[in-house]
């Protein structure tokens, strides 16, 4: 072969001048003696070597060229002859057929046969003994060869062979030694070009020249001439050419193995009794794998069907190798078209941070150390890349979990929860809500997961000997030890095997061989055993009465242990008690936290879900409530949670409770104490022994809410919205609205809104951008710019219709943030309507009183009101009843507007509480002001409303109560 850099550099047929070889068996079956070691001589000394020749003569009636090849300085002939493996041939049949070195050729030829060496070994019985016992298959008889005992026989065994012949670049004929076994081996996991048909008489050519060259005879006698009747038949042959990169292919397997010394490992046989191996070729110290540099080359592909043969580590390896070899559309894959997948890489995007809660078996929630607990973006929903555990299945759905979920869940609990782990983030995928199977193309019914690779830290020895640690953290990889690996490792979940192009684990191959681990030790979901039924009562679904009767077991022990199930809010918890086999509704006693809505009630939330969820604890079971909630306290590591909660000023003691059996009550109260000095969170504007109520009079009171507020609407009969002034939420909403970047008009048809969804909307009095949620919008899909929809502001309160081009998406990452604007009334009054006498009036006054920016408002919650419902539009909502302080003036607006005659108090019942009477007392004298006055409403005199209710009929004595 050439040492051009073409890449199938030209070849060349040399028959050494003058020499005669002894010749290997043809379809006789018998070699000439000394025959395989004088080919053997020549293949050893030669191949795979550099070297130079020249053409001595050509012989045209064979179509052979003789010449002199030289190794480096020395003669191959000369060598040969020397070595006594060839005899010489005086003169060729005519003149000037001979080697220009014939005289020391022949010198030589005295020389070794005077010493006896290698074809003129006198030794009795040594040209017997170099003749080889053939079988079958050697001669050109494949009739009686069995592959399949072949392959029963050596199946896995790495046999030596020499490679005689490539048939194309997966498909060689060996010799396999010692028996000389000539087969035809396909090569395992893969499948090159095909070569296509050559005409017959190339076949036939090549056939004659097989029995003799092909097996390493060298000749000069002619080759019989082809018969007219094998001439008729080779034209009359369609030849069909190779396949792109056949010949490519062909040439690559041929320099590397052959007439090389190879090692063959049977994989199996096919239904047409095919030999199917590997082939191993030495390049230095270390095997190379044929099938793998062909694939990595891209001068084959993977095939499923004899792949399956293999070991799962070959086979793993071969397809990486295509995937790698498509990406970089090298050779037969240069006009590869990649499928579409619906995975997205995600790049630089590792944190570090502390387990929160185990979703399931391939879902960790993890608490970013980076971002503060309160944030939404705290916590952040991690999948296990390329792993898929048993689902643990939906309780509201009456879906049961799947075999081996629990005990994949508690798996991952045990170990992770509360510890320190290494995250890195590597694809997202957009899945169905449904089913939860991937999506390719956008769907409204889709949303996307986040898969990453988590590693632990700190493991214990028991999850070292499970899986690999990986490299440190000063590499690429984070240190520790691989959690998916972990569980495929332990046989609670199996490995996903991803689609070509798709995106996959950065550790997959690791993933695979702790699979390989499971399957062969018959772990978890690979045994045969079924896996523990555990029967759970669930009291929070149960009757009141069902849970009272499960008191006496709960109060049996001073402390139960459990395991904190889920968060409902910041002192309400799901608990399972493994001990009574019951999951039970718990609350701290005598301390509340703020509710849903309220402010502080997330970070409430968010601080028991980073202490205590899907903790290990203890607690004790004082009583149980009318709807079922079992109330007591609870222990984590021996510290009390309710303690820690009153500490951090997320929750109040409620005082009205009896605290006599409240083990460390004096705990609690000291807690709470510490937060109001320090005004921690909903302690920030409490202000000792005072607080601003409805006249201008101030009294003492600790308990109630106190926020510093701008009103942005007014809606008429008393009612409008606010916002909080120095909410850290607030300021964040405003500031991510301010860095967005607004894109042009939408596309019609591209961006559609619907009732309910959460948009950016022009407002038309300043043309400022802000968030809205679509009230009404046309029926079907949008049709003109022009199309109107009625929008509401749901930072300010206020609600207009808009044109379709004043419209744009939002991202969900600040949509998906509560509105700023909080609906409010006046507390203890009652103010016309609109459509009322003097409302006009009243909306007016109230306006005049409260969007003046320069005054200073604070408002006092008394109540909540949630018989709004949720938010739909402008008026609707739950409704803060509150007291509205114009600190300037140092009286409540409320006492303002009943001095004025537009509005009167609220009708007194009889289960009012003593505060609230206290504060009609206040409010009492400013009505009668105006009443004396005969301001507005009360222009006519006294006015009575037929909607008040006067309160129950009284009892008679003795009545039942």
């Amino acid at each position: 072969m050439g040492s051009t850099k073409a890449e199938i550099p030209p070849e060349k047929t040399i028959t050494l001048s003058s020499l005669i070889a002894p010749r290997l068996a043809r379809r006789s079956g018998v070699d000439e003696p000394f025959a395989w070691d004088s080919r053997e001589y020549l293949r050893k000394l030669c191949i795979g070597k550099e070297v130079t020749f020249k053409v001595d003569y050509t012989v045209p009636s064979i179509g052979r060229e003789f010449g002199s090849v030289f190794l480096g300085d020395k003669n191959v002939a000369l060598l040969v002859v020397s070595g006594g493996w060839a005899k010489v041939r005086e003169q060729g049949q005519q003149k000037g057929e001979a080697s220009p070195f014939l005289s020391e050729l022949m010198r030589l030829e005295e020389q070794a046969k005077e010493q006896g060496l290698g074809r003129w070994n006198k030794d009795p019985g040594a040209s017997g003994a170099s003749i080889r016992t053939l079988p079958p298959s050697a001669i050109g008889d494949p009739s009686n060869f069995d592959a399949m005992s072949l392959l029963a026989e050596n199946k896995g065994r790495p046999m030596e062979g020499i490679v005689e012949q490539v048939r194309d670049g997966s498909t060689v004929r060996v010799y396999l030694l010692p028996e000389f076994r000539f087969v035809q081996v396909f090569i395992a996991g893969i499948q090159a070009p095909s070569m296509g048909r050559r005409a017959a008489i190339e076949t036939i050519a090549e056939t004659e020249m097989t029995s003799d060259e092909a097996n390493g005879e060298v000749s000069t006698e002619p080759r019989p001439p082809l018969t007219t009747a094998q001439r008729f038949a080779a034209s009359a042959t369609t030849e069909i050419s190779p396949d792109p990169f056949g010949r490519e292919a062909k040439h690559f397997t041929e320099i590397r193995v052959l007439n090389r010394d190879v090692r063959i490992v049977l994989e199996g046989v096919d239904k047409f009794s095919n030999l199917i191996g590997s082939v191993y070729y030495a390049d230095g110290d270390s095997p190379n794998d044929l099938a793998l540099e062909l694939v990595e080359n891209g001068l084959a592909k993977y095939v499923e069907w004899s792949a399956n043969m293999m070991e799962e580590d070959a086979k793993r390896k071969l397809k990486a190798a295509e995937l790698q070899a498509k990406k970089d559309r090298l050779r037969i894959w240069t006009n590869y078209i990649p499928p579409a997948t619906n995975s997205k890489a995600i790049h630089d995007q590792n944190f570090t941070g502390k387990v929160v809660e185990v979703v399931s078996g391939d879902c960790i929630v993890v608490a970013d150390d980076s971002i503060p607990y309160g944030s939404p973006l705290a916590e952040r929903r991690v999948n296990l890349s390329s792993i898929r555990s048993p689902k643990i299945g939906n309780p509201r759905r009456d879906e049961k979990p799947a075999p081996y979920a629990r005990e994949a869940k508690e798996f991952l609990r045990t170990r992770l929860i509360g510890c320190q782990v290494n995250v890195s983030m590597e694809y997202s995928r957009k899945v169905s809500i449904a089913d939860g199977s991937s999506l390719v193309s956008g769907s409204s019914d889709s949303r996307v997961m986040d898969f990453g690779s988590i590693f632990l830290v700190s493991p214990s020895k028991v999850e070292s000997d499970d899986a690999s640690p990986s490299p440190t953290s000063a590499g690429s990889q984070p240190a520790g030890i691989n959690v998916a690996e972990l569980v495929v490792a332990r046989g609670f979940g199996t490995v996903i095997r991803h689609r070509d192009f798709e995106e996959r684990s950065n550790y997959y191959d690791a993933l695979l061989a702790a699979e390989a681990r499971a399957i062969s030790g018959k772990k978890g979901i690979h045994s045969a055993k079924d896996s523990p039924v555990m029967h759970i009562t669930d009291l929070l679904t149960a009757s009141a009465k069902k849970a009272k009767d499960f008191l006496p077991f709960l109060q049996r022990s001073r402390r139960l242990p459990a395991v904190v199930d889920y968060v409902l809010s910041g002192h309400r918890f799901k608990l399972l008690i493994p001990k009574e086999t019951c999951c039970i509704a718990f609350s701290f006693s005598g301390v509340r936290c703020p509710g849903r809505d309220e402010p502080f009630s997330d970070e409430a939330i968010s601080f028991m879900r980073r202490k205590i969820l899907q903790r290990d604890v203890e607690i004790e079971v004082e009583t149980v409530d009318r709807t079922g909630t079992f109330l007591g306290s609870l222990w984590e590591s021996k510290t009390n949670m309710a303690v820690a909660l009153l500490e951090a000023g997320l929750a109040k003691l409620q005082t009205s409770f009896g605290t006599d059996r409240i083990p460390d009550a004096h705990l609690l109260a000291q807690a709470e104490q510490s937060a109001k000095k320090q005004r921690l969170k909903i302690w920030e504007n409490y202000v000792e022994g005072q607080e601003p109520v409805n006249g201008s009079s101030v009294v003492e009171s600790k308990q109630k809410e106190m926020l510093k507020v701008v009103v942005t609407e007014i809606l008429g009969g008393g009612k409008f919205y606010i916002q909080t002034v120095g909410d850290q939420k607030v300021a964040a909403i405003q500031q991510q609205l301010a860095s967005l970047s607004l894109q042009e008009a939408p596309v019609i048809g591209a961006f559609n809104p619907k009732k309910g969804d959460i948009v950016l909307a022009q407002f038309s009095a300043d043309n400022s951008w802000n968030r809205a949620m679509i009230v009404n919008a046309p029926r079907g899909a949008v049709e003109s710019p022009k199309d109107k929809f009625e929008v509401f502001y749901i930072d300010y309160g206020n609600q207009e219709t808009v044109p379709y081009s004043r419209l744009r998406p939002l991202d969900p990452s600040v949509s998906s943030a509560p509105g700023l604007a909080h609906l409010c009334s006046l507390a203890y009054i009652k103010v016309p309507s609109l459509v009322e006498d003097f409302g006009q009036e009243a909306a007016e006054y109230l306006s005049e009183c409260t969007l003046n920016s320069s005054r200073e408002l604070r408002a006092m919650v008394e109540e909540r009101d949630t018989s709004g419902g949720k938010v739909k539009g402008q008026g609707t909502g739950t409704v803060l009843v509150i007291t509205l302080v114009d600190v300037e003036a140092g009286s409540s607006i409320n006492a303002a507007m009943l001095q004025e005659g537009l509005a009167r108090l609220e009708r007194r019942k009889r289960w009012d509480t003593r505060e609230r009477q206290s504060a009609l007392d206040n409010l009492e004298e400013h009505q009668a002001k105006a009443k004396r006055e005969r301001l507005k409403i009360w222009q006519y005199g006294d006015v009575q409303s037929d909607d008040e209710d006067s309160g129950p009929p009284m009892r008679k004595a003795g009545g039942r109560r």
